[in-house]
């Protein structure tokens, strides 16, 4: 019996053009009230397969089914059922903020109300401002607000914070963790790490059109760093405190020291042992859990191979131009 909960599977996907394989036997699920983040370089597959997801472009080979309908042979079914929300374009230069989330908000049986989706992503006192005159952050909250009107049951989302300011992305941040909360299946892409390790529950890594790690933030950070950072005096010694410590060491800006070495305790113990014999004090110690950004570094360390470009709203769909079949960005449920 399917498991109800289970609101995006994809199995064995593969996506080629040409003689490009750009997806090739991509497998994980996601689930209702779960936050899943789709994480590679430029290149890896990942807006292949979302695009794939949404109903976008045609598998190659293996499945795909997002709240238990196929996205190109199902697509009028879905749209109904899922929000997109794209890194860039969409929305009519003159279009204003409030004529565009009410225009979205008709497409739907049952919208969220205009109003209030405006003043929950940040554009109160905007709505007579036009899509050209918002900056970058704002446009990208205006395209998040447009995702969300229909009440999705699975959102995916577009780099949802790329462009926006420190206090924006908290908002951003905290509409992504209540849409979950609410039980959405929220779908998203970025190239911010540190936004995918606060908010997704699940993470998958892919690069060259494979998974390359997939598992809850904890999961892909447990295990000893490889490197330790600390701070101190600007201009020190380093070929001595490398001898000392028997590792590389690199100094940054504003007296920062990486350390391409283990953090075990004898090295600390031999790092601050050095400085104390040079009266030199010892500040913003890093000796934690890998971050994610470590381990993503780690995987994709090998030049990816070259890929389809990213997302453009004049990319031609792969899918069949016939009245029933889905229709290019802007579906409508209706």
């Amino acid at each position: 019996m399917a498991d109800r909960d289970v609101l995006v599977e994809v199995d064995d996907l593969v996506v080629r053009y040409g003689d490009l394989t750009a997806v090739d036997g991509i497998s994980f699920t996601a689930r209702a009230g779960q936050v899943l983040a789709v994480l590679g370089p430029n290149g890896a597959g990942k807006t292949s397969t979302v695009e794939t997801l949404e109903g976008y472009r045609r598998p190659t080979s293996g499945t795909v089914r997002v709240c238990g309908l196929d996205p190109v042979g199902d697509h009028r079914k879905l749209v109904g059922h899922i929000g997109v929300m794209l890194q860039a374009g969409g929305i009519p230069n003159q279009m204003r903020v409030g004529e565009a989330v009410r225009l979205y908000a008709s497409y739907y049986p049952d919208p969220l109300e205009p109003g209030e989706l405006i003043e929950r992503v940040g554009l109160t006192g905007r709505t007579r401002t036009s899509w050209r005159q918002l900056s970058g952050g704002e446009q990208q909250r205006l395209s998040l607000a447009l995702a969300l009107v229909g009440r999705p049951r699975v959102a995916f989302l577009d780099e949802p914070t790329a462009g926006i300011d420190p206090a924006g992305r908290v908002v951003v941040r905290d509409l992504v963790t209540a849409l979950a909360a609410d039980g959405v299946c929220v779908v998203l892409t970025t190239h911010d790490l540190a936004d995918a390790q606060r908010i997704a529950d699940h993470i998958v890594i892919v690069d060259r059109g494979r998974v390359l790690a997939s598992g809850t933030p904890d999961e892909l950070t447990a295990g000893d760093r490889l490197s330790f950072g600390f701070t101190t005096a600007a201009g020190l010694d380093g070929a001595g405190l490398a001898a000392a410590l028997d590792a590389v060491v690199t100094e940054g800006a504003d007296g920062h020291y990486e350390v391409a070495g283990a953090p075990t305790p004898q090295r600390i113990s031999a790092l601050t042992t050095w400085l104390a014999d040079r009266e030199l004090s010892l500040a913003d110690l890093q000796v934690g859990r890998r971050t994610l950004e470590e381990v993503f570094l780690t995987l994709t360390a090998d030049p990816p191979a070259p890929g389809p470009p990213d997302r453009a709203l004049a990319d031609v769909p792969d899918v069949p131009d016939d009245p029933d079949g889905p229709s290019p960005r802007g579906d409508s449920p209706s």
